[in-house]
């Protein structure tokens, strides 16, 4: 799944799209209206329940887990519904999920997963591989259930399940991802009577039915979630009766709300900025987190958007189809700069693809292959293009128009808003001009190629496979009029060679090599620029949880997680319990001085699109 994280466009056939991109209703933190049922303090409702409320920046893309892709949908998945296999919330090794065992053939061709048997539904039917056939044979044969998460079935030759326990599925070659496929199981019995999977979007009968720790039990669109702890749940129950995550567009006013313990939980957009963090501190009954994280920050070029008949559609400015001039603008940014100066040292400074936190396939470009920051070069290079500047000192096209690009920004991240005024300045002195348009929704002018730069951001997943499946020819829309897995229109022939070696090589070193050789591919197309890791920065109250699960357990994050750990394990402070409690899967629950990190995940899907600039999951 995406935690993607993945943050971003969604599909056209999405309609929920329209509210959650246009219609943000910020929440005033306090009265309990019929707006914001949730209740106004985080500790406990009136009816003695712990609730735990988990302030976001991000709308609900879609419910459907055939559909979403933005990481707080994708979150809120992993609390309903188990997936065959999980990460352990240590190492990220591949743990027992739904399924408690699995085995390849010896030409791994064949994989038979052994289905628990001690999983329900939360309408008391018990959960089987009947379920688990049937969600991916729908995404196999529905074009709208393959939205999502369509990669990873897309080499699967048959899926069938000879007992409720015993699940097989076959291969057409070799899958390197087949105990990382993020896909939410779900209930055949109540999902076959869907029609028309494009346009479901699971957000009007309630409760739903799932599996998961939590149960989903009301929604309303830029408004909140609410779930409950399902006492039936396989793992155990979850100490927190309900889940509440409360929607805030004014991100300011999610930190107020948690000084003032209205919330429990602060994750940020994507995450706290470092006048946020540090204003809380120091605070009485506040815990910061700061880690290292599993994001990106980048700048994406438009490569001249187009669908795979073939024809081009969009209005990306024709200059940046030159990579002499994707080069000179990338080194026309001061990375250091926007480390020092933006993040504030909250970040390090961007190189491959993939975060450094994630070693096996973390990748530097050589000395000689880095675009060093170096506008005098920068500059020298746009004259070698052709783009040179005239009388006023403005660079010029093909058309003799002076050269002004519009650049693409999230509205509700500020990190955006402050590097666009810093691309004004150097790209300025480049004699170019930058035009931020900053939106609460940047999906339509995206899917409609109608844009020239955009920041981009993705959270990556342990297997690394989404991430790099969405920059694959294959991922790009069938027609114009279509939507496709693309995060940015990219389709290089070589890239794709790689792609489909990667994903059928089992050996472990010689995949991350390749991994690594994608990066390098990335990073000479100059189509995308990574300028940061972000840390991931968050806080919550210290007298509303007592301690809750970071992942990875020594420095890691507690919103976006690959999986359900935090939330599952958190124990409210009055409990009067333990807190010093592991479960089977190594489970470690600890409060961890600054650790947190933001989330995203990755694997073929249709469309982690950016709601914010975190992803999907």
């Amino acid at each position: 799944m995406g935690t993607n994280d993945q943050t971003r466009k969604l599909p056209r056939g999405l309609r929920l799209v329209a509210v959650a991109g246009a219609a943000a209703l910020t929440l005033t933190a306090g009265l309990a209206t019929p707006l914001d049922p949730a209740p106004r303090q985080a500790r406990a409702a009136d009816d003695g329940k712990q609730v735990l409320t988990v302030a976001v920046a991000q709308s609900v893309d879609s419910l459907s887990p055939f559909l979403a892709v933005r990481l707080l949908s994708t979150s809120i998945h992993r609390l309903m519904y188990e997936y065959l296999t999980g990460y352990d919330p240590k190492d990220n090794h591949a743990i027992p999920g739904l399924a408690t065992r699995w085995e390849p053939s010896p030409d791994k061709l064949t994989w038979t997963y052994t289905i628990r048997s001690n999983s329900r539904w939360s309408d008391g039917e018990r959960a089987t591989a009947e379920d688990a056939a049937w969600t991916f044979n729908k995404m196999m044969t529905d074009d709208g259930a393959a939205t999502a998460n369509g990669s990873y079935v897309g080499n699967f030759r048959r899926v069938t399940a000879p007992s409720p326990t015993k699940l097989v599925i076959e291969l057409k070659k070799p899958q390197a991802t087949m105990t990382a496929l993020d896909v939410p199981i779900v209930p055949k019995h109540v999902w076959e009577k869907v029609t028309d999977f494009s346009e479901f979007n699971n957000d009007k009968s309630f409760p739903v039915v799932g599996n998961g720790p939590f149960v989903l039990t009301g929604y309303k669109a830029d408004s909140y979630v609410r779930l409950k702890a399902n006492k039936n749940f396989w793992r155990g129950t979850p100490k927190f009766d309900e889940l509440v995550f409360r929607y805030y567009k004014d991100q300011d006013a999610a930190v107020s709300a948690l000084r003032k313990g209205e919330v429990s939980f602060v994750a940020g957009s994507p995450s706290l900025t470092p006048a946020q963090a540090a204003s809380l501190e120091g605070a009485d009954d506040i815990k910061v987190n700061d880690a290292p994280g599993r994001r990106f920050y980048a700048l994406a070029t438009n490569p001249g958007a187009k669908a795979k008949n073939g024809k081009r559609f969009g209005d990306g400015h024709p200059s940046l189809l030159d990579r002499r001039v994707r080069n000179a603008l990338f080194m026309a940014v001061d990375r250091e700069a926007i480390i020092d100066k933006v993040f504030q040292g909250h970040a390090v400074e961007g190189e491959g693809y993939i975060p450094p936190r994630f070693q096996d396939y973390f990748w530097k470009p050589a000395a000689n292959q880095k675009l060093v920051y170096d506008p005098a070069k920068a500059a020298r290079l746009l004259d070698r293009a052709g783009y040179r500047k005239n009388g006023d000192g403005k660079r010029v096209g093909k058309d003799g128009k002076p050269i002004t690009y519009r650049v693409l920004c999230h509205a509700t991240d500020p990190n955006d808003k402050a590097v666009g005024k810093y691309l004004q300045e150097w790209w300025g002195e480049l004699g170019i001009g930058v035009r931020l348009n900053c939106l609460d929704n940047v999906t339509d002018p995206w899917l409609a190629g109608e844009y020239d730069l955009a920041f981009d951001g993705w959270s990556v997943n342990p297997d690394p496979d989404f991430v790099l499946s969405i920059h694959t020819c294959g991922a790009l829309p069938a027609t114009p009029q279509d939507t496709g897995a693309t995060d940015n229109f990219i389709c290089d022939r070589k890239y794709d060679e790689l792609y489909a070696r990667q994903l059928a090589e089992y050996d472990p070193a010689k995949r991350a090599d390749i991994v690594k050789r994608m990066e390098s591919r990335l990073y000479d197309l100059g189509y995308m620029n990574v300028m940061a890791y972000p840390n991931a920065v968050e806080a919550y109250r210290t007298d509303q949880i007592k301690s809750i699960t970071t992942m990875p357990a020594k420095a890691g994050n507690i919103y976006g997680q690959d999986g359900y750990w935090s939330w599952w394990s958190a124990v409210p402070a009055d409990s009067g319990g333990s807190s010093d409690s592991a479960s089977s899967t190594g489970v470690v629950v600890a409060i961890v001085a600054g650790a947190v990190l933001l989330g995203g995940l990755g694997a073929f899907a249709a469309m982690r699109r950016r709601a914010t600039a975190e992803d999907r999951e």
